[in-house]
């Protein structure tokens, strides 16, 4: 069984590789052809603003939105409550929420297609170490159907990230080097 002193030791260590590699590297994330590939019009394509040195997925986003696709950003109201999906475009009005995010301040709920994450480590098999309260493996097992896709630095990937079994693993991770997906993705 893995500890979770183990998992929250790992976070710390990522999050410090991340931080640094941010600070110095000039890179982005842009959208592999791939990525490209699967948008369709009319999908739902929920992203995320990042926070500190979080790989920022704009790029991505605005490649969907120039395929036709609809934009929708995270709501988190706690910890607890399971985190929401509103529409959103750039240049709307966002509200502070908890964490620090930054958020949507309307109420249209939409399902996504393709959800954008964030997270702190990753490995080959796509298993993903994410800030540790769960929001998006309860996002993910509510929308069973949508391609999960994690955005990253490359400085992110590890051997192997300790799971439970309740951890959803993605379908694919962007870098800035590029896509990493499952055969079937």
């Amino acid at each position: 069984m893995i500890q979770l002193h183990d998992k929250k030791a790992l976070r710390a260590r990522l999050r410090a590789e991340r931080d640094l590699f941010a600070t110095e590297a000039s890179a982005a994330v842009t959208p592999p052809d791939a990525f490209v590939e699967r948008l369709r019009r009319g999908m739902v394509v929920t992203s995320y603003l990042p926070l500190g040195s979080e790989a920022d997925p704009a790029m991505l986003a605005a490649a969907a939105a120039e395929h036709g696709c609809a934009l929708a950003l995270p709501h988190v109201a706690d910890k607890a409550t399971p985190m929401r999906f509103l529409a959103w475009h750039p240049g709307d009005a966002l509200a502070p929420g908890p964490f620090g995010l930054r958020q949507p301040t309307g109420d249209e709920e939409v399902t996504p297609d393709v959800i954008l994450t964030p997270l702190v480590g990753f490995d080959a098999r796509l298993n993903r170490l994410g800030q540790g309260a769960a929001h998006y493996d309860r996002v993910f097992a509510r929308y069973p159907d949508a391609w999960r896709v994690g955005v990253a630095w490359s400085v992110q990937e590890v051997p192997a990230i300790p799971t439970e079994m309740w951890d959803v693993p993605l379908q694919a991770v962007i870098t800035e080097k590029g896509m990493l997906c499952h055969k079937e993705s």
